[in-house]
């Protein structure tokens, strides 16, 4: 079985955010770049859940995984 492929709406919407397109480029926009050495899920924006729900996934559940890393990667480069 292939692996399921979430669309970042999706992580939005599990982390309590606004899910629409727009929003997540507002947050995006918002809270990047992070430091070159900060874990996505210990930025200061995060809450605890959130940040919780961050680890676990990137680290338990290969689903999840991905959209988590390519968030971490939105957040990470400077915005253009």
């Amino acid at each position: 079985m292939e692996p399921t492929v979430h669309p970042f709406s999706e992580l939005f919407a599990q982390l309590g955010l606004p899910d629409d397109s727009a929003s997540i480029q507002q947050f995006i926009a918002t809270h990047s770049p992070l430091p070159d050495g900060m874990r996505l899920e210990e930025a200061p924006f995060w809450t605890p859940a959130q940040a919780q729900l961050l680890r676990e996934e990137r680290l338990d559940d290969a689903d999840w995984a991905m959209v988590v890393d390519r968030l971490n990667v939105a957040l990470h480069d400077s915005p253009a």
